[in-house]
């Protein structure tokens, strides 16, 4: 193997060549003492110079090429020929093999030391180096070297561990409290992969022939299927063990939570359980406490939008409705506004079911319906401890309505949640409800809608035109067909899905006085027209698509978010 090596220090280099300097090259230096890291790392982080840049620079001062992976096919087979453990600890990906030698992409290929243990570990094969980003390496560890081997090594071991029987009671098993048993590997490896690929739900099913391990991935569940179907039992039993839930109960559904430490990450899990035809679904949502709160900034809301929602926010009282389907990132914004308000001198309740993230200095109320605290219960309460901010998890029923509006006008910022399709449909939802309109009226300061909509991959996204489809839901809704959009065809970035991460798509509608003198008269068509209307209202459809116009996302998405928004063609109008 040929052991590239530079002929300079690397700032020396970089300043010879007047990419940075002098006095650059002295920050980065002083900076790199205090921290340690490499000093191309503190370049960068300095914003002296790029990622690629850099790369580009070793590349031809190393004469090695320089490849962008995110567009290359990698052949997964080659990928194992280098452990998962050595690979990150080198930043090292083993991109081809050729039998005789390999292809390696390194971020960092003047490390001579990491260099001399990969031709150890990858020997007899020689090693052809080229020289890739260390973003798109530390991505591409988490696409390639997922646990799916390990789960079904596990799941097989385990099924031959106990036999073919799926009626197997599990629960009669000593080794089952053993911290080293297969199962607690299985699922430990089921949890790792998850992490791994920021999945936000992990489904097990039990079929007739085959068990089904999904991941939600963006919203969208990504399938695993294991022909060991006889575990299953004993899965959701450890499960349930963790979550102390009732072992014996197969009959009725059960709900719970615990916590799991997985690669550095605390996570808090809630379990769900629900007997189905062949044996226990189970669906549990992963919190990853470690990763902490999202602040307002990064939810995607535009700058006007969110000054406009920080003014509000700061008033003493009213409420503030935060709507949208299950998943569509509600409960993260209200976190959010929660976080910028959380100060010593306010007094922040919460009344949850359940209670997501913990909160330092917030009072956090879990309801429990088994024992009659519910919503109704607690409010009714937490309004006689003294609050300045109320938060409720959802407004359910007339009773919660009422009360959380009650106490909007009893001096409190109350923040809750509502299942409903846009902001102007909300204020109706809560009459719907029974709340009576003087109350939403005089209550109500605004309401924000939301949905998430996935973003493009940036790697392989590309123009494209619109398909007949396409153009005439376009002209349907008096958008511009003429503009450029764009879709992705899929990636090694983006594991072939075109998508990678999510943003959310924002309404906000600020009450006003003719609003509110409209909801009293109970004029629901003359509140729809001024909201709708109203000065810098922009509805949820139209920014959906500024999104695809801009190349943030796709057409599909923009059709997918404002399919309720059919028979309301001039949302869409764009110039």
């Amino acid at each position: 193997m040929l052991r590239p090596r530079l002929k300079m220090r690397l700032g020396d280099l970089l300043e010879h060549e007047g990419i940075i300097s002098a006095s650059q090259l002295q920050q980065a230096l002083l900076q790199q003492q205090s921290s340690g890291r490499k000093l191309g790392a503190t370049l960068i982080e300095l914003k002296f110079l790029t990622e690629v840049q850099l790369l580009q620079f070793l590349a031809q001062q190393l004469n090695v090429p320089f490849l962008d992976i995110a567009q290359k096919q990698i052949d997964p087979k080659a990928v194992q020929l280098l452990p998962e453990v050595q690979a990150r600890r080198f930043r090292a990906l083993v991109l081809e093999d050729h039998g005789s030698k390999v292809i390696l992409g390194m971020s960092d290929p003047a490390d001579l030391t990491a260099l001399d243990q990969l031709a150890v570990l990858l020997a007899p094969r020689q090693i052809e180096l080229v020289v890739v980003r260390e973003s798109q390496l530390i991505e591409a560890f988490d696409s390639l070297y997922r646990r799916t081997k390990d789960i079904e090594s596990f799941a097989t071991q385990l099924k031959a561990e106990h036999g073919e029987d799926s009626r197997t009671d599990f629960s009669a098993l000593d080794e089952l409290n053993d911290a080293d048993n297969t199962i607690v590997k299985l699922l430990q490896s089921i949890f790792e992969d998850a992490v791994q690929v920021k999945a936000s739900d992990i489904h097990i099913e039990p079929d007739e022939k085959v068990l089904r391990i999904r991941q939600r991935v963006d919203g969208v569940l990504q399938e695993n299927t294991l022909d060991q179907v006889s575990i299953a039992s004993a899965l959701v039993l450890r499960l349930k063990l963790m979550a102390n839930l009732d072992i014996s109960e197969k009959r009725l559904p059960q709900d719970g939570r615990f916590q799991i430490n997985v690669k550095q990450h605390q996570i808090d899990v809630r379990i769900s359980t629900m007997p189905v035809q062949h044996g226990e679904s189970v669906v549990m949502r992963l919190l990853d406490q470690s990763a902490g709160l999202l602040h307002l900034e990064e939810t995607g809301m535009p700058a006007p939008m969110l000054a406009k929602l920080r003014r509000i926010i700061q008033s003493p009282h009213g409420m503030i409705l935060v709507t949208g389907p299950t998943g569509s990132g509600k409960t993260t914004t209200l976190y959010g506004v929660l976080s910028e308000l959380n100060q010593p001198g306010s007094k922040i309740i919460t009344v949850e079911d359940p209670v997501e993230y913990r909160l330092p200095r917030i009072n956090q109320v879990q309801v429990n319906h088994k024992i009659g605290l519910t919503f109704g219960n607690v409010l009714r309460t937490t309004l006689r401890q003294d609050p300045d901010i109320i938060m409720v998890g959802e407004m359910r029923d007339q009773e919660t309505a009422e009360m959380g509006l009650r106490g909007a006008l009893t001096g409190h910022l109350v923040l809750s949640t509502l299942h409903t399709n846009d902001a102007v449909t909300s204020t109706l939802r809560l009459i719907d409800m029974g709340a009576a309109p003087y109350l939403v009226a005089s209550a109500l300061r605004a309401i924000v809608a939301q949905r998430l909509v996935r973003r493009l991959c940036d790697y392989c996204k590309q123009p494209y035109q619109p398909d007949e489809l396409e153009t005439n839901w376009l002209r349907h809704h008096r958008a511009n067909s003429a503009a450029t959009y764009w879709h992705a065809p899929g990636c090694q970035s983006c594991n072939h899905t075109g998508y990678k991460g999510r943003l959310g798509v924002f309404e906000l509608l600020l009450i006003t006085k003719p609003l509110a003198d409209a909801l009293r008269r109970e004029d629901t068509a003359g509140f729809a027209n001024l909201a709708h209307t109203s000065e810098g209202f922009t509805s949820l459809g139209s920014m959906a698509l500024q999104y695809a116009q801009q190349g943030i996302t796709s057409l599909d998405e923009v059709i997918r978010v404002s399919e309720y928004l059919d028979n309301e063609p001039d949302d869409m109008e764009q110039s």
